[in-house]
Order: C-alpha cells, then structure tokens, then sequence
C-alpha cells in the first residue's frame, strides 16, 4: 500500500530520546516549527549496530511489488566477484592496528543489528461492513508514536480508510486497491483507524457483510525510559554471553569518546551554513515498524543509502518509513520542523562485506529537494577534518565535529583500517550513537562523503567512501 506524506514531532536536546509528542498537521513541509516535546531525564548514547560475518559482495535485482505486498521473501542474493575477503568480527577486532582490538558495536536486542526503539504487540480489531465498528482506537499511555498494520484490507470502490492522530492534524488514507499493509507511523500515544463508507443507494455494503478491515499488530514506541532500559539489557546479555570478550577492556563499546561534543545541526545554521545544508540531505530510518538507523540521499537521482546491516531486501525497504527534515527549530530547543515522511521503495545493491544498501523511495519528488551527498572519490587522508550528521538513538538530526573544534575530536586517525576486510576503513574519533548506523562522514574540506559510518568504539570507523565511490558508480 503506498500511503500518504506526512509529519511528526521530536526532540532536540541533546541526549533526549522519543517521547509523547504533540500534535502534528499534515502540510507540506516547511521550516517552521511544530509543538514541542515534553522534556524528560538525559539519556546516556549506545552504541552504533554492526553485525557478523560478511560473505561476498552481492547485488540484489529489484522485486515486484505484489510479492512485497503479499510479504513474499526477496529471492536470496547470489554471490558475485570482485570484492575484498571479508574478514570475521573476531579477527577484524584484532587488527585493527598495533596495540588495539577492533571493538564492534553491537545490537541493542538479540537478532538484529538495528536499534530498537519500540515493540510489536499483536491485536485483533475488526471493522466490518455488516456489524463491526466504523472506528477502532489504538491507545498506548506513554508511547512515542503507534503503528498499525492490516491483515485484511476490503473495501468497495470509492470507501477508504484513514489512520489518523485524535485531532486529525496528522492523518493518512488508505484504498481497497493499495499495496502493501502497513501503515505510517502516527506520533504520540493514539492512532485512529476509521472507515469512510460512499454512498451507497442499492445497500451492496450491506449485503456483502464479509468486506471489513482487520488489524492484526500494532508498533509502540517506547518513551524514553523504556529505550534506556531496552539498551541496558541489550549490553547486559552481550556481557552475559562473552560477546563482549574481545574488546580492550569494559566500555570500549561505547562510541562518544569523551564528552559528547555534538550538537542540533540548527545550531550549526550560521555558524557552519555548508555543514547545515548537507545535514539536510540525511533521513531517519524507521524499519519495519520498530528498528532505526541512519540514511542519505547519494548523487542526484532517487537513490538512498545505508548499511547493509541495517536494511538489505527490498521487502524490508517497502517497510521502511524515511523522514526527512526531522531536526530542531531551534539550537537547544525542542520545537522541531515538520519531517517529510515517504516510504522505501526498491533495493539497488547490497554488499555485506563493504556493509551497504542502495535503494530507491516511492514519493521521490517531495523528497528531492533536500538535496543530495557526493562520494569522495580520493582516499581520505590522516588528520583529515570530518563532520557527521546522523539520527542517533533516534533523534532529530544531530552533527558531531562542529566547525572551530580541536581536528582530534572528529578528524581521520588511521586512513587504512580493518573493517569487514582488510583496508577496507578509515577510523575518527567523531561522536556516534545507536540509530547513527549509516551515517555519512564528510570531509570539512570537500564537503564530499569519506566514509560511510558503521562501527563503534573510540576509535569509530566507516566504510571508504572511495571504494563505495568505485562499487556504485553504475548504481548512482
């Protein structure tokens, strides 16, 4: 089902996660604000998710959109030829250069590489043409955005649906003919589903009573204490279970190395205009209901960006929400833009080892005016200033290496790092979080992408972007 565009709330201080939101209007988007969030206790960063083996390099064609909608499974990928050997975690981890264990960032929960910032609960909420409701409320007290997903969608020409916030400032309306079963995502605590039934004089409605609408799971966010709680556990069972075995010594896992320098990329407006307009052209991942990462806009035609452990099957980009303009109002403040939201569409390539996924978004021209990030094609050199603007834990879109700090907060350190293959990354210092999988890492120089961002762990790493520069250049 291709659903509608629409807008959100969020929060901009700096270690603040989602929580209940106000309401939204679902408009076009422009740069002004829209309500505010209430403010909570600071949350400490987690870690960037980074997963386990790569085998080769892989391509994936594009599927058709009834098997997506009928949640039929991506053919799986063929290996092809061409790209450097993978390297497994463990040994990545140990050479990554003399003295030091690679340290990878891992989950937050058990099977997957994504951070988690909400639950599935699964319902059963009926509106039928003959006896059932015309209305359903999905009510969670607390939650920071409900997400409901069809089962059955059934209607007569010209009926619909509307999934909508309780004021009806952010609402979104569904056809019988749509592909597809999820819903968008409706901020705050309380989604409204509801039948819109046409006129219908010879009563066909009535007789056919089998037609209805059912819901059958339903995404709740967390608010902010359930995340924090959700990232302790998560670093708990790691510990638990010896994943954590390999690394230097405790705490090596986190990726703020220091104090945590980063900043709302409003606060970069005047200061670091460049910085600011770049930040613009990266979009916050919402994957198939639950899960976060960080993506962006590579080159000028409809083509995102991220890791491949993040996303990697276009089933999994059809469930995917992309939310652009999701940053402060104002440095420091939690008023917020209204974010442009559209859906994943198709997967263009994929490749473990170099950890990345190309894909396409359905809704491209309401998104293409936010620009678009360029691949640096000269390999990214020692001392090299860097900046990166990301969503981490999930929040409006922060930049770590603000213009005018020291170049060893966020600059290269090692040029010629170990990632998933040997000399595969190039490793910094710069702040990072859970959600920032995905990130892009651009030279203060070039303005141009070095590195896509996927490892954790002072130092941090990302892929060259060199090398993806070389891989993608048919694909972009």
């Amino acid at each position: 089902m291709r659903r509608k565009t629409g807008i959100v709330i969020g929060t901009c201080t700096a270690l603040a996660l989602a929580g209940t939101a106000a309401a939204v209007v679902a408009t076009p988007t422009s740069d002004s604000p829209v309500g505010i969030w209430h403010e909570a206790p600071a949350i400490s960063r987690t870690p960037v998710a980074a997963q386990g083996k790569a085998p080769a390099a892989t391509r994936v064609e594009e599927s058709g959109r009834a098997e997506r909608a009928a949640g039929t499974p991506s053919p799986a990928p063929s290996a092809s030829s061409g790209s450097a050997a993978p390297v497994a975690p463990e040994r990545a981890a140990k050479e990554a250069g003399p003295g030091r264990e690679r340290p990878l960032e891992s989950a937050t929960t058990t099977g997957t590489s994504r951070e988690r910032v909400g639950e599935l609960i699964a319902v059963r909420k009926v509106l039928e043409y003959l006896t059932g409701p015309r209305e359903e409320k999905f009510h969670y007290p607390g939650a920071s955005y409900v997400k409901v997903h069809f089962d059955r969608l059934d209607m007569l020409p010209g009926d619909y649906l509307t999934v909508s916030n309780p004021e009806g400032t952010e609402s979104y309306r569904y056809e019988a003919a749509d592909d597809g079963r999820w819903a968008m995502s409706i901020t705050g605590d309380t989604a409204i589903v509801e039948m819109h039934r046409a006129v219908d004089p010879l009563g066909l409605g009535t007789a056919l009573g089998n037609l209805g609408v059912r819901v059958d799971r339903v995404a709740r966010g967390f608010d902010r204490g359930e995340s924090k709680r959700a990232r302790q556990s998560g670093e708990s069972k790691r510990a638990r279970s010896g994943a954590d075995s390999h690394r230097a010594r405790p705490g090596r896992e986190e990726s703020v190395c220091g104090a945590d320098t980063s900043s709302d990329a409003v606060c970069y407006q005047s200061a670091d205009p460049v910085a600011y307009t770049k930040s613009k052209a990266i979009a916050r991942l919402l994957i198939n209901g639950t899960e976060l990462c960080t993506g962006w806009r590579v080159g000028p035609k409809n083509r995102m960006i991220t890791n491949n452990h993040c996303l990697t099957t276009s089933g999994e980009a059809y469930d995917t929400e992309v939310w652009f303009n999701y940053q402060c109002a104002k440095c420091g403040g939690y008023d917020v833009f209204k974010p442009t939201k559209v859906w994943g569409d198709q997967v263009i390539a994929t490749d473990k080892t170099l950890d990345y996924t190309v894909f396409t978004v359905d809704g491209f021209a309401s998104v293409e005016k936010f620009g678009y990030l360029t691949l640096d094609t000269s390999r990214p050199t020692r001392g090299q200033e860097l900046y990166v603007p990301q969503h981490p834990a999930g929040e409006p879109t922060r930049i770590a290496g603000g213009k005018g700090e020291k170049a060893s907060n966020c600059s290269v350190e090692n040029p010629d790092y170990t990632g998933y293959a040997p000399h595969s990354d190039v490793s910094y210092f710069c702040d990072t979080a859970g959600g920032s999988s995905g990130s892009p890492v651009l030279s203060r120089r070039t303005n141009r992408v070095v590195a896509l961002h996927h490892f954790g762990g002072c130092p941090n790493s990302g892929v060259r972007g060199d090398l993806l520069a070389a891989k993608l250049r048919a694909s972009i």
